[in-house]
């Protein structure tokens, strides 16, 4: 073997090997990766089971609790334009009510409903998730009580 094929040769197995780093990196990535989709959004992406974000506004009168054994919850996410039918089974966060803001987080079972897995109430009354704001701003369902637009949280680079 000559001393251009064997660097060739080693060349070759390094880009091999940082190739299939690479891929395994992405792999992970994707894996991890969640997306934020609104209720009109969520059939065109979150349709083969994939874990998402879902955000809104809680429907009125659409809280149904479990009985006293069970913590299964079931509501309505809706965007102004659309509503997602949501089940949850767990303890809900102190500031979850009707016509709150929330992200849920699950997946769209094949029967149209979101089965959350986590849910996520905003933490204070002037504070809005920027693609839940941009959502309701989409469907003409914002109503700011000054006018102004909605705080974004700086860290999360909004």
């Amino acid at each position: 073997m000559t001393r251009k094929s064997r660097r060739l040769t080693i060349v070759a197995v390094c880009g091999l090997c940082l190739s299939a780093a690479a891929g395994l990196v992405l792999t992970a990535f994707n894996d991890n990766l969640v997306f934020f989709v609104s209720p009109s959004d969520i059939g065109k992406t979150a349709g083969n089971g994939r874990t998402v974000r879902l955000g809104g506004l809680v429907e009125p009168g659409s809280v149904t609790r479990g009985d006293k054994t069970s913590a299964a919850t079931s509501f309505r996410i809706t965007d102004g334009a659309n509503s997602v039918p949501v089940t949850y089974n767990g303890i809900l966060p102190d500031l979850f009510r009707e016509g709150q803001g929330i992200v849920a987080l699950g997946a769209l079972r094949p029967d149209g409903t979101f089965q959350a897995s986590e849910v996520l109430a905003k933490h204070d009354e002037t504070y809005m998730p920027k693609e839940v704001a941009e959502a309701l701003k989409k469907s003409g369902q914002w109503k700011p009580e000054s006018g102004a637009p909605p705080p974004v949280n700086k860290a999360r680079g909004g």
